[in-house]
């Protein structure tokens, strides 16, 4: 037993090495590009005052300016993006499939509904859309698990009831805007989209505390989840107790997507993008949690500083949209 695990021993610490240095320079570059988003807009402030005012060494202006206006705006980038990274992670490990992820799952359309249904029935406020869309996608995840199971559930049955669900959800959201009051639609409109304009402290702090939560909970589930990789089967006799360990990984990803869609709505295609991308890069085995958290994390906030220097207001849902189609496109012509 010794002699087959040696040769497996040193690719293993290699991947993790690997692992560790990509996720080191992706949290580099979210350093530099956050210090580099705080500083430009209508006041701009130098990248070495930036740094002072972060350390508590600001003027008047430059605090108000990082601290008030920008920081918060950032770090929901972050956050919501670390969020969708890890649960498309998840997914597409769950799923065994790249396009397992929540966007094409269902659970952004689920989320998305409970906060539509917030916004055109009760009219309430955007900590109650927030709780409307945390609940959906929750919901929607009980849903497909439960159409999906026929003795467990296997990948491709998760993938394609979770699309058959998608599309009843999206036909959901499109009648409840249709028949919404002007005021509404315009509201569920940008919502929808995707964006972080007008978002504050008071949206960041739920999110930044859920994944507090969350994240050492998926990290927990990482152990099951690389061995229900290798097959039912195999993680049975590994000891792993499959359909508990599937429906505890299944709720703690949709979980993560409905806390970073319940903060600045259903941001398309981070969740399958950014795992894909940080497994390209570590070149690893296994789900690799958080170098996808630091790659969701990156392109949210590289989305939205694009998408604020090209139109200003236009929601990063349009940024991460286009990149996605891009991709999407590339993966499926990749993959006959």
């Amino acid at each position: 037993m010794t002699a087959v695990l040696d040769p497996v021993v040193p690719v293993v610490r290699s991947g993790m090495r690997r692992s560790f240095v990509v996720s080191a320079v992706l949290v580099a570059a979210i350093v530099v590009l956050g210090v580099v988003a705080l500083g430009i807009g209508a006041i701009y402030v130098a990248p070495l005052d930036v740094v002072r005012t972060l350390l508590g060494n600001g003027s008047r202006i430059t605090n108000y300016a990082v601290l008030d206006l920008r920081l918060p705006r950032v770090l929901i980038a972050v956050v919501v993006g670390a969020a969708l990274g890890m649960s498309g992670a998840v997914f597409q490990s769950l799923s065994r499939n790249p396009l397992g992820s929540p966007d094409i799952i269902g659970f952004n359309y689920g989320a998305a509904t409970g906060g539509l249904l917030v916004i055109m029935v009760i009219g309430g406020s955007p900590g109650a859309v927030s709780a409307g869309a945390l609940v959906g996608g929750l919901v929607t995840a009980l849903l497909v698990y439960l159409l999906a199971w026929q003795r467990g559930v296997l990948g491709i049955r998760l993938v394609l009831t979770g699309i058959g669900i998608s599309a009843i959800l999206q036909a959901v959201n499109f009648y409840l805007i249709v028949n919404a009051g002007v005021a509404d639609v315009a509201r569920a409109t940008v919502w929808l989209t995707g964006s972080l304009n007008n978002l504050g402290w008071t949206q960041l702090w739920p999110a930044a505390i859920a994944l507090v939560v969350l994240v050492p909970a998926l990290l927990f589930g990482v152990r099951w989840l690389e061995m229900l990789e290798m097959g039912d089967e195999v993680a049975q006799g590994l000891g792993v107790p499959v359909e508990r360990a599937r429906m505890y990984l299944l709720f703690t990803g949709a979980a993560a997507c409905a806390v970073a869609t319940a903060a600045a709505g259903p941001i398309a295609f981070v969740a399958l993008v950014a795992p894909q991308l940080a497994k390209r890069l570590t070149r690893s085995y296994g789900a690799g949690l958080l170098p996808a958290a630091w790659m969701g994390a990156l392109l949210v906030l590289a989305a939205d500083f694009t998408t604020q220097r090209i139109g200003g207001t236009l929601p990063v849902g349009v940024a991460t949209g286009a990149l996605g189609g891009v991709y999407l496109a590339w993966l499926l012509w990749k993959r006959p």
